[in-house]
């Protein structure tokens, strides 16, 4: 593995579709007027805003991002989220060198830019940086056109839903069940 590991720590909240597309897409198919942010703020007063808190973490993931770290990777987490999610994972105060949302950038995943962006942060070239994601058409496809190392992990639903798939299998550097498997692969 390079030096370099971006990956996504918490269990789907915000999640897309086969195609790539955001949640709030399908939002849009029930009420095309619907004003995301204007939603999220009426949510947040009404104190039903977005909640993190350790209990969102895999269990694996604390303990991995730290021996990541201690192996001398920067770990970089970025996703398809929104500022809030971002306050909220830095809050928890993981073992990482940077967490950055989708929001935060102003762009996301699978766009050329959010993975300019996750190579910018990474501090090293495309080829000694490691994408780790579930989702083949919002993860390992782009990153490895980006020309990023790519990890598929199987667990999650869109991760399980891709598992078997002779594409992302073909595509990813590496596939694996857990976060802990990073650790072995690391020095290759």
């Amino acid at each position: 593995m390079a030096r370099h590991a971006q990956t996504h720590p918490v269990r789907p909240g915000r999640c897309c579709d086969r195609s790539g597309l955001d949640n709030s897409e399908a939002l849009r198919l029930v009420k095309p007027s619907i004003d995301i942010p204007a939603e999220y703020a009426a949510r947040e007063a009404a104190g039903r805003g977005e909640y993190l808190d350790e209990s969102d973490l895999y269990v694996d993931v604390r303990p991995t991002l730290a021996k990541l770290r201690q192996l001398g990777m920067r770990v970089v987490i970025a996703g398809n989220q929104t500022v809030r999610a971002g306050e909220l994972l830095r809050a928890l105060d993981l073992p990482a060198d940077l967490v950055a949302t989708s929001e935060e950038w102003g762009c996301a995943k699978p766009s050329a830019e959010f993975f300019e962006r996750v190579i910018e942060a990474s501090g090293a070239p495309a080829r000694e940086t490691v994408y780790v994601g579930d989702h083949p058409v919002n993860d390992t496809f782009p990153g490895a056109r980006a020309g990023l190392r790519t990890v598929h992990i199987r667990r999650g639903p869109w991760g399980h839903l891709w598992g078997a798939d002779d594409q992302v299998n073909a595509t990813a550097d590496w596939v694996i069940q857990s976060l802990t498997e990073l650790t072995a692969i690391a020095g290759k």
